[in-house]
């Protein structure tokens, strides 16, 4: 078992709300166009990703959670807490879209990706296909006016 993350594009955060309501917060991929990502989690490996593309430092937090539509615990959520069962969606940030749109090399990218910590023991080679189709679906939100959501499941 691990974690399942999906990246797609959506026109905006009702739009995935509405979706996920009707669909008992099923994959999106399919209904919008997507990335299986497995393991890029948008909290900590995403902000990898934006650092090995940009240059720019790590930050983290800077996503907005669209699902579950309850306030986000400050603390560990209880049993039944649709926060401690998931899946959880999240808006991606902008400067994190941007940067993944203007990814031109994504072998460069994947090399300097697979350097966290998070990712040791995996290779570039795995991880460029990846980074490459992430960049392209930034690229194709960035065109239609749209936004890039994770959506994340274990």
């Amino acid at each position: 078992m691990g974690l399942l993350t999906e990246y797609f594009r959506a026109p905006g955060a009702g739009v995935v709300v509405s979706y996920l309501q009707r669909s008992d917060a099923a994959s999106p991929v399919g209904e919008f166009d997507g990335v299986r990502a497995k393991g890029l989690e948008v909290l900590v490996v995403l902000g990898r990703l934006v650092a090995a593309a940009s240059g720019a430092s790590y930050r983290s937090g800077e996503h907005e959670a669209v699902w579950p539509t309850t306030p986000e615990p400050t603390d560990f959520p209880g049993d039944g807490d649709p926060w401690a069962e998931g899946p959880w969606v999240y808006e991606v940030g902008l400067a994190a879209h941007d940067a993944l749109a203007g990814v031109a090399d994504p072998g460069a990218v994947a090399a300097r990706l697979v350097l966290a910590e998070e990712l040791a023991g995996s290779s570039a080679a795995e991880w460029e296909p990846v980074v490459a189709e992430l960049a392209g679906l930034a690229r194709r939100a960035r065109a239609s006016g749209e936004r890039l959501y994770c959506w994340m499941c274990v």
